[in-house]
């Protein structure tokens, strides 16, 4: 019985220190670039585990409580499923970038297309920001991914992605499916189970992100050897995304209070890209892989710098 204790503890401690762990892992990926290749083909299984243990984590009793704001709640959704895509799309094309960089603007169209991350209601709690808010608007943008998603690739990306019928079925598999393997495991083990081990729930959560990041990683480093500034420019071209879209999402609904702007510029900003890949099997161009590993440096490191702010802004509400 000791010898259980022991994962069991251990697995709390990692989900404590879920954020830290993983942002290491992205070293860990970076500078041990033979783990990484190890890892990569353990990439969809992990995506699934965390769409997995994301869902089971929320509890549909408790679900309906977080829908306090159901206006605010459609109007994110709609923002970040539908207004969003729309634009950057139609911009992508006029600045030319599809002729140009067809690779990285397939990859650039997978990652507006999809939802935000399952990990952003914890991202929201770790930053002091609307952790119901994010976890509603989440859910709703999931539920929304294979009609939105299916829609806008095929606009954009033509016969580059299977028909949307098909392509949206993939997501459809993929999101349904998670969330009813959670509902199974939830019915089999029991709601107060369920509460008792949500550390330990975390902690699986964490080794899962852990696994994915370190399998992101794969090929980064041989391209900064080869090709610094490319890697260096699509660095750059992740985080003026990512906070771009924080930033302008911010501002568009600061009428509902900076700390929830804050919160609905999270699940904007940090897409959950690793959806998309699965749904198309992960046969992407190398410089769409290559963004796709560099993507993950915003969404794991923004939200320690991102703290400060939105204390700052809870104090002065």
């Amino acid at each position: 019985m000791q010898v259980l204790r022991v994962p069991a503890a251990a697995l709390r401690y990692v989900g404590r220190h879920g954020t830290l762990v993983v942002a290491a892992s992205l070293f860990v990926g970076l500078f041990v670039p033979g783990i990484a290749a190890y890892c990569k083909p353990l990439l969809g299984p992990a995506i699934l585990a965390m769409l997995t243990l994301a869902f089971l984590r929320v509890d549909p009793a408790e679900l309906h409580g977080h829908w306090g704001r159901p206006g605010l709640i459609g109007a994110a959704t709609v923002w970040v499923m539908l207004a969003t895509p729309a634009v950057l799309g139609m911009l992508f094309i006029l600045t030319g970038l599809n002729e140009r960089l067809p690779g990285l603007y397939y990859m650039l169209v997978l990652q507006m297309c999809a939802p935000g991350l399952t990990s952003a209601p914890a991202l929201a709690a770790l930053i002091g920001l609307d952790v119901a808010l994010t976890l509603a608007t989440l859910i709703l943008c999931m539920a929304l991914t294979p009609f939105t998603a299916s829609l806008f690739t095929h606009y954009f990306l033509g016969e580059a992605l299977p028909a949307p019928v098909t392509f949206g079925f993939h997501l459809f598999l993929i999101i349904a499916g998670s969330a009813a393997a959670a509902a199974v495991i939830r019915r089999l083990a029991g709601r107060e189970t369920i509460e008792r081990q949500r550390e330990a729930i975390d902690g699986l959560s964490v080794l899962a992100m852990f696994l994915f990041v370190i399998a992101a990683m794969d090929g980064v480093l041989a391209y900064t050897l080869r090709d610094p500034l490319l890697v260096a420019g699509l660095t750059l071209l992740t985080f003026v995304i990512a906070l771009g879209l924080i930033a302008v999402t911010a501002l568009v609904f600061s009428g509902a209070g900076r700390v929830r702007a804050l919160a609905i510029g999270l699940n904007a900003g940090n897409r959950n890209i690793g959806i998309m890949l699965t749904a198309v099997g992960f046969h992407v161009p190398d410089v769409a892989w290559l963004y796709f590993g560099l993507a993950q440096f915003p969404i794991y490191l923004l939200p320690h710098l991102l703290k400060p702010l939105a204390k700052r802004l809870q104090q002065h509400g």
